[in-house]
């Protein structure tokens, strides 16, 4: 029997991710895998080893274009057309010699999916009933034809309450878990002090805006005190992508850089590097500014503290669709640094909301081994 061929096909840094897992678990049965991240570098694909099929290009927008029309237009003068026919191309020429082709994403990837011809599976990681607050359905009814095309084998969502509602459409619409949640297990320790409350800084990755909004955090930091009754202990969970130049040009008066350690007088924020799941592990809150990390910590059960930015990732209105995604678990507060550090007073003092908020992570996100289980079934359905 000749080894199965599967192409995936995705549009964003946290779709790379969720489609490196679901390869890494294929790659268990022995399938060829082939890469083609039409946003940016594919850097999550090139770790696992994955050869990458087509032109890649980091865009000026970072692929949030569907924000703004500016950022687009930024994209379209930096070759986004000449970008987008190449990899065209490479799809159209490779699809035909492929068992499946796997669009992780957005109707953008599940639409390229349908015009190759090929067979095809989707794994839907931009929509949620829960942004309609449980309405059915935030898939529009191109994409439901999409998926319901004979060439489409499979459609994974990312909660169950989606999968319920859309499968009335989509009889194929299944929902195996939220690979978002694999591979957060810790690999080394990471040592707190004894007693503290660890509160975790999750600016994003995307200079120049993490830069901002790291600086925008230690305003907030600078107001914690003791939360509640407790010492604080402050994480950042720093992006490789972040530099000391970046971070030493943003901060607020007072502030200064020392090795791995931000300080102002009495204060330390302590930069971790490569150590994103244990940060996530040890910290009991999070203050964060960012989309995929910001999930990863509601699912494990911890309270989100977030607040809006200047963009072009981080606006009010990514924030706000962010609380109605993932509900309680993020607390949205729009009045400043000193309004945010008594929210987080407040939330953390009361056991009975800390509860229902680690509740609702695990129902909006799922438990670990989505990966494993979308792995199983895809072999299942192509072989």
């Amino acid at each position: 029997m000749s080894k199965k061929r599967l192409l995936c096909l995705s549009n964003g840094h946290g779709e790379d991710l969720i489609a490196t897992r679901i390869a890494e678990a294929l790659l268990a049965y022995d399938v060829e895998v082939l890469a083609l991240p039409i946003v940016g570098e594919g850097q999550a694909y090139r770790a696992l080893g994955l050869e990458i099929v087509g032109p890649t290009r980091t865009m000026p927008s970072g692929g949030f274009i569907y924000m703004d029309v500016r950022e687009f237009w930024k994209d379209v003068r930096g070759g986004l057309g000449r970008l987008t026919l190449e990899q065209w191309r490479t799809l159209r020429r490779l699809a035909p010699g492929c068992d499946l082709v796997l669009a992780v994403g957005d109707v953008v990837v599940l639409t390229l999916a349908y015009l190759t011809g090929a067979p095809y599976a989707f794994v839907g990681t931009a929509k949620s009933d829960y942004y309609q607050l449980g309405r059915p359905s935030d898939y529009t009814p191109l994409e439901r034809w999409l998926m319901t095309r004979r060439a489409c084998l499979v459609s994974y969502v990312r909660d169950r309450l989606t999968a319920e509602n859309l499968g009335r459409w989509v009889p194929r619409a299944t929902y195996l878990g939220n690979p978002m949640m694999d591979r957060l297990e810790p690999t080394t320790t990471l040592a707190v002090p004894e007693g503290t409350l660890v509160v975790l800084l999750l600016p994003g990755s995307r200079p120049p805006e993490a830069y901002r909004n790291l600086a925008r955090m230690l305003e907030v930091v600078e107001r914690l005190g003791e939360v509640p009754d407790r010492p604080v202990h402050v994480l950042c969970a720093r992006a490789g992508s972040l530099e000391d130049a970046g971070i030493g040009a943003h901060l607020p008066v007072g502030w200064h850089l020392e090795g791995t350690v931000l300080r102002r007088a009495d204060l330390a924020v302590h930069l971790e590097r490569g150590r994103f799941a244990e940060c996530l592990h040890r910290a009991q809150l999070a203050i964060a500014m960012a989309g995929t990390a910001t999930e990863q910590c509601v699912g494990l059960g911890k309270p989100v503290f977030t607040m809006p930015g200047e963009g072009p990732q981080f606006t009010y209105r990514f924030a706000e669709a962010q609380t109605r995604l993932l509900g309680e678990s993020v607390q949205l507060v729009s009045g400043g640094p000193e309004t945010l550090a008594r929210r987080i007073g407040q939330v953390m003092g009361d056991a009975r909301l800390c509860e229902r908020i680690r509740r609702n992570g695990i129902e909006r996100m799922g438990t670990p081994g989505a990966a494993d289980r979308i792995a199983e079934h895809l072999i299942k359905r192509i072989g």
